[in-house]
């Protein structure tokens, strides 16, 4: 069992590289440049002060399950509307199942 907590983590932090991309390739995609570096520049800087273990002003309950679903459920929206509509809701899938079970296991 132990085991596959870490594969879970493990699929946490992929998640949150390909939620960078996500934006990164919405922002290319739709608008250019300018939000193609900005929205993955702004979601890190977010991620890092709100949601990262380590986080300067950590989250807890309810805000916090609130600022995942919107950063993941973002990122596989970016996908979606983007034209990747497959890997919006794969990416939304995968993300949904890794947050429960994270709950579940108190990770």
């Amino acid at each position: 069992m132990e085991l596959v907590k870490s594969v879970n983590l493990g699929v946490r932090f992929l998640l949150e590289i390909l939620a960078l991309l996500s934006y990164s390739y919405w922002g290319f995609r739709i608008f250019g440049v300018l939000l193609g570096l900005g929205a993955p520049m702004l979601v890190a800087v977010l991620w890092g002060l709100f949601g990262s273990p380590k986080a300067n002003f950590s989250l807890q309950g309810f805000p916090r399950l609130l600022f995942e679903i919107v950063i993941f459920g973002g990122a596989a929206a970016a996908l979606y509307f983007s034209g990747k509509q497959s890997l919006g809701i794969l990416y939304s899938v995968v993300a949904a199942v890794n947050l429960v079970l994270l709950k579940i296991w108190e990770q």
